[in-house]
């Protein structure tokens, strides 16, 4: 078979169909926006490659420039659609790469209004896939193998594009759209095959790839607080514990909501959950690098701090306890503490740690107590 241009756009027009109805069928299953505006960019590219195919019959006007006003409007929704993704706010302004395109009706036809369309569509190719490869760039150094490859691919369909527009005023490189002849018309046709294929693939991957991060952190998380739920701190806490040593001991602040019964009882279940929410959030925000909070379950919580010794974990403690009364005043924090300095497991430091929550709820609540060094039989905590 012929890769002559009829061909490729034959091709072109195929894939982008198949593509646009698949990631539609994601979309009812996900409902993630993202891929909506992806499936628009690739019905704009099927559209847009049918159209193109009209310029052998003469229709001039639709088979380029409405098929080339297409593509670059595949490319924005191909923008809008890695902007939802990354999470990151598009302004609307991005909308108005629309103008030049329109203002291309105003050039009489000839060679320099041949050369302005090849200009401007390809420029504004380019620029699109260069923003949307920007906003996918790693942040924080974390790199996701999905979006790197998406970002990887849509830098170089940018660079592409880019090439092309320096090449339009180039000795030689004038091309005739409306017959298909010039160099660069079979390379953009086949490039754009290939690139379609490669992005298909990328946007599916990345959106794959997030909905098994959320299902993994689905099943480690606590819905209310969003903190770890007890089998995940368990998991974590394990590797932590195993660098435990005298000179780097750990300590683990077992939380409890003073009277927590009497609050739901009192003042409904509404204003108990936002108890655990608001000290979730006291939690999640005074977490360093070397430490791990969860929910343990109920109005228990808990903080492993790494690296850490007596003095700090009392004033970690104190400084919690401090900034929960700062907060509300229907409710306070008991902390009991357990301190290692050799390694341990995660089930022994809670055993010894609900010893210490047990002494400061019966010491008359709103304190913390450590336990001793060698700790006294367990006893349950009163609730």
């Amino acid at each position: 078979m012929a890769l002559d241009a009829p061909t490729l756009l034959t091709l072109t027009m195929t894939i982008a169909a198949a593509v646009a109805v698949y990631l539609a069928s994601e979309w009812r299953l996900v409902r993630d926006r993202a891929l909506l505006y992806w499936c628009a960019g690739f019905a704009s590219i099927t559209m847009g490659s049918g159209l193109s195919l009209l310029r052998v019959l003469g229709a001039s006007f639709v088979g380029i420039w409405v098929a080339n006003g297409l593509l670059v409007s595949a490319h924005l929704f191909f923008l809008f659609g890695v902007a939802s993704f990354a999470g990151a706010r598009l302004p609307l302004r991005w909308c108005a790469v629309a103008l030049p395109w329109a203002a291309l009706l105003l050039l009489p036809d000839g060679r320099m209004a041949t050369l302005a369309y090849g200009l401007l569509n390809s420029g504004l190719v380019a620029a699109l896939c260069f923003r949307a490869a920007e906003l996918l760039r790693p942040r924080d150094g974390v790199v996701d193998v999905a979006s790197e490859q998406l970002r990887l691919v849509l830098l170089g369909h940018g660079l592409f594009y880019l090439v092309k527009t320096m090449l339009v005023f180039a000795p030689g490189a004038f091309v005739d759209p409306a017959a298909f002849r010039g160099l660069l018309i079979p390379a953009s046709l086949l490039e754009g095959v290939m690139v379609e294929v490669l992005i298909a693939l990328s946007m599916t991957g990345t959106v794959r790839r997030r909905r098994e991060t959320q299902i993994v952190q689905l099943a480690e998380r606590d819905p209310l607080t969003g903190l770890f739920n007890r089998r995940a701190f368990d998991q974590r806490a394990a590797a932590m514990l195993e660098s435990t040593s005298a000179r780097r001991p750990a300590a683990l602040l077992l939380i409890d909501v003073d009277r927590f019964k009497q609050v739901n009882d009192q003042h409904g279940h509404g204003a108990g959950d936002r108890l655990l929410v608001l000290l979730g959030d006291m939690l999640r925000t005074s977490v360093a690098e070397h430490a791990l909070a969860a929910r343990l379950g109920g109005d228990e919580f808990a903080i492993l701090l790494g690296d850490t010794g007596r003095d700090a974990a009392v004033a970690a403690a104190d400084t919690l306890r401090s900034r929960f009364a700062a907060k509300t005043d229907i409710a306070t924090l008991s902390i009991g503490a357990a301190l290692v300095d050799c390694p341990a497991t995660i089930s022994d430091m809670i055993d010894r740690a609900d010893i210490a929550l047990y002494a400061a709820k019966h010491g008359g609540r709103d304190r913390l107590h450590l336990t001793p060094a060698a700790a006294p039989q367990k006893l349950r905590a009163a609730a």
